[in-house]
């Protein structure tokens, strides 16, 4: 079992919304990441190489943007946010990742 960790930069993002999407949020990040957050499934994949983090969680129109230390067994949760097209906005604005 994994522990979840959110970098204060995650949990700014969490705050951008509202009540019930945090909740349907962070809801799919325990269910998902909890146990295999390696695992390759349709809603969870490895990232190209970027300056933010290595793999991207699915969850409905939100994504998660995570960092594995297998060592110490941790999820580290690096970013929230949402994907249109290939673009992914956080707090409402784009970011080139």
């Amino acid at each position: 079992m994994y522990d979840i960790d959110y970098t204060e930069e995650a949990l700014d993002d969490l705050q951008y919304f509202r009540k019930h999407e945090q909740n349907i949020i962070v809801d799919g990040i325990d269910e998902q990441l909890r146990y295999e957050p390696l695992v390759e499934t349709r809603n969870r994949k490895p990232m190209r190489e970027n300056t933010i983090a290595e793999w991207e969680l699915r969850i409905e129109a939100y994504r998660v943007l995570y960092t594995v230390g297998s060592q110490v067994r941790i999820v580290e949760i690096q970013r929230i946010g949402e994907k249109r097209g290939n673009a992914f906005f956080f707090r409402g604005r784009k970011t080139d990742l």
